[in-house]
């Protein structure tokens, strides 16, 4: 069975892959294409840049740089505007990024994610979207404890007294976030859910400055949460991620260490699905 396996395993890396894959040595690298995607990197970055100017910041010679921009440009990768005479990104570009985008889904990038978020913390890790003032839960990784959080997908809960709820409220502008929560209720689910709303408002100011939310025995007596928020490549916040536990693991004293990996977590799912991640922690 294991000689069997290992020839599918092979036949399976011939097609996809030569020998000395993992070789990574310029000799297998064509450095030309490496300068090419050097040059529409950069471009991507500071679009509407002369052709000296881009050849000057980059530190490479006039000549090199434009036989880099005509070569994507025949591609439709970049584009010359002969009125500015500048160089921008071309339409090519949008069109092989969203296909990207069709191949990503969600649930499957966040899984390995989640996956080592749990073993690293040792609690649970979820991952939530908002649907219609409610967050629905899509994934989740369970921590091998005996006593976990348990939230199947499929589940809803209400935004105010959840950790990745307050997440995605404390990132939405203030017409959606009036429209949410004029729609719901501010439920009370013990006596440390906040029902009051301009202390809610208070708490999700806090939550933008630091990056992350708790949920502090809002919903259940006994469990804490701590998450973050994934943004998309608009930079908008379409999911979050969290670890939930009993407090008896996750005490006040906890939440400091548990807060960097959760973070962390939600910001590698946020590079995953095409957005760009960036250090929101205080």
């Amino acid at each position: 069975m294991d000689f069997q396996d290992n020839q599918v395993s092979n036949a399976r890396k011939s097609r996809g892959r030569p020998r000395g894959w993992d070789d990574k040595t310029a000799q297998n690298t064509i450095k030309s294409l490496d300068r090419a995607m050097e040059v529409f990197e950069y471009l991507s970055e500071a679009q509407g840049k002369p052709l000296s100017q881009l050849a000057d910041e980059m530190g490479q010679s006039p000549a090199t740089v434009y036989r880099v921009l005509i070569t994507l440009e025949g591609r439709g990768l970049v584009e010359f505007d002969r009125y500015e005479q500048v160089w921008h990104i071309g339409p090519r570009a949008f069109v092989i990024g969203a296909r990207y985008l069709r191949r990503t889904s969600l649930v499957d990038r966040a899984r390995p994610i989640m996956r080592r978020l749990m073993e690293e913390t040792g609690e649970t890790a979820n991952l939530g979207v908002e649907r219609e003032g409610a967050v629905l839960f899509l994934s989740q990784v369970e921590t091998h404890a005996s006593i976990r959080a348990f939230f199947p997908p499929g589940t809803l809960s209400q935004m105010h007294a959840s950790g990745i709820g307050k997440a995605l409220l404390a990132h939405m502008d203030a017409d959606r976030l009036e429209r949410v929560l004029s729609a719901n209720a501010l439920e009370a689910f013990t006596d440390f859910t906040i029902t009051d709303r301009a202390a809610l408002h208070a708490d999700l100011a806090l939550i933008r400055e630091r990056g992350y939310s708790v949920d502090n025995e809002e919903k259940n007596i006994g469990m804490r949460c701590i998450a973050a928020p994934v943004f998309d490549l608009n930079n908008e916040a379409v999911a979050g991620i969290s670890v939930s536990g009993p407090t008896s693991r996750v005490g006040s004293e906890e939440i400091a260490r548990f807060s960097q990996p959760v973070v962390e977590a939600a910001q590698a799912l946020t590079v995953a699905i095409g957005g760009e991640a960036a250090s929101t922690m205080s």
